[in-house]
């Protein structure tokens, strides 16, 4: 018989009169984790996490599907080298993931991992000629690529401090710039690794950046190399809301591949991270980040209830921070409207577009800290349009992404794959052909 981890806990803890405060304390963990722990939201499955209950609770190990013989081997508190929850290992596969990329896709990160070890050898990876013919995200994803692999490097010098240059990247980023973005994230990585020890702060605040650029360009496999460099580059530098920052892009790349239970994991052990706890608003924010992303995971897996519980716990820690946008060169800014902006997402996740409707009309785009944030609300409300088959407001809605960013909206694959749909599904107008084409899609493409 499967065991209820999650209940166990609840009525053991209700029978001895324990708060879910009390238990927190006891456990090491918040009284909102408690809670996602005892419903379910949080999979109460990770054997160290189990043994910490049955040890607060005195609960018997069998009744959590724990062996007695492993309990001298359980931590009384989880150490650092526990918080990062192990990831599948990857198994090839003859299907498709949901972006249309392969498993064996993945063999391409091996082979680029196995090239950084002959980086300073200096030998160059091919570059298409012509690369000012080249797609503007095609020249970003290979030049970050080229500077993660510490190949094909520029023949001048690096000229500006690592914090200069990605100082640089994020305002580029935050507008949506990719011509200059193009130049800029990939020098502040370089400039990081130049620069050497005493850079790991700026190292992995690049390469956070780098992990939300490739995720938006559905670039996976560099993602995870991203993501990886940034966790350990914050580790190293012991800066607590970078390393929790590079556990929620981890998220973000486990719930794209799949892994929901891992990415809910994830995000949900490092918001709980008590040092989170001691860093004031900046702290409290990030939790909100967290718990956000842990929304849009239980979003993607059809627990729509689950999501707007989360949501809620996301909306109370940005109310406790009043009007203020906190974090806006981390995570793209944290407050109550970019919560609000993170529920129409997910309501488009849990495949209901009304609700999406619903929550995008009490938000207004210029609450939103950054041309990047209201570029995602105007594509997001087209998504909730097109779902619904409103085509001509879906093509407004793009327009004005188009016209808040013009360069994100022609780069991304989400939305070329939306004006690619509209073009082939029903009637054409003059607007939508001219935003396909000003996007790259000619009839060749279609």
């Amino acid at each position: 018989m499967t065991t209820d981890a999650g209940d166990v806990v609840r009525r053991t803890r209700k029978q001895l009169g324990l708060t879910l405060a009390q238990l927190g304390e006891r456990a090491g963990y918040s009284a909102a984790q408690v809670s996602r722990y005892e419903r379910g939201i949080s999979p109460l499955t990770d054997v160290d996490v189990l043994w910490r209950f049955a040890t607060a609770l005195g609960i018997a190990p069998a009744d959590l599907g724990l062996s007695p013989k492993a309990a001298t081997t359980r931590p009384g508190r989880m150490g650092a080298a526990s918080r990062w929850p192990r990831l599948p290992v990857v198994q090839a596969s003859r299907g498709r993931e949901e972006n249309g990329d392969g498993f064996a896709r993945r063999n391409v990160l091996a082979a680029g991992l196995a090239m950084t070890a002959a980086a300073a050898t200096g030998i160059p990876l091919p570059v298409a000629a012509g690369e000012e013919q080249v797609p503007i995200e095609t020249v970003l994803v290979g030049r970050l690529r080229d500077a993660m692999l510490g190949i094909s490097a520029p023949t001048e010098p690096v000229q500006a401090p690592a914090a200069t240059e990605l100082d640089r990247a994020l305002a580029a980023f935050h507008l949506c710039d990719y011509t200059s973005l193009a130049h800029r994230l990939p020098a502040a990585i370089r400039a990081g690794h130049t620069q050497g020890t005493g850079a790991e702060r700026e190292l992995a605040g690049a390469y956070i950046l780098a992990t939300r650029m490739l995720v938006k360009l559905d670039e996976q496999q560099l993602g995870w190399m991203a993501a990886d460099r940034a966790r350990q580059y914050a580790e190293a530098h012991g800066d607590v809301m970078q390393s929790t920052e590079a556990a929620r892009q981890l998220a973000v790349l486990a719930r794209r591949a799949g892994w929901a239970r891992e990415a809910m994991t994830l995000a949900l052990t490092a918001a709980d991270d008590p040092r989170l706890r001691a860093a004031g608003p900046d702290g409290a924010a990030q939790r909100g980040l967290l718990v956000q992303s842990a929304a849009y995971t239980a979003a993607r897996g059809g627990d729509a209830q689950g999501m707007r519980d989360l949501t809620k716990e996301a909306a109370a820690i940005a109310t406790t921070l009043r009007s203020t946008t906190r974090l806006r060169n981390h995570g793209g800014g944290f407050s109550s409207a970019t919560v609000q902006l993170h529920l129409i997402s997910a309501e488009n996740s849990t495949g209901d577009p009304s609700r999406a409707l619903d929550a995008a009309q009490t938000l207004a785009p210029q609450e939103l800290p950054t041309s990047e944030r209201r570029a995602r609300y105007y594509t997001d409300v087209a998504t909730a349009y097109a779902a619904c088959g409103r085509r001509d407001e879906c093509v407004r809605a793009l327009l004005a992404a188009e016209r808040v960013a013009p360069e994100e909206t022609h780069a991304r694959p989400a939305v070329k794959s939306m004006i690619q749909g509209l073009l082939v599904s029903g009637r054409t107008t003059g607007e939508l052909r001219g935003l396909a084409a000003r996007s790259g899609l000619t009839n060749s493409s279609l």
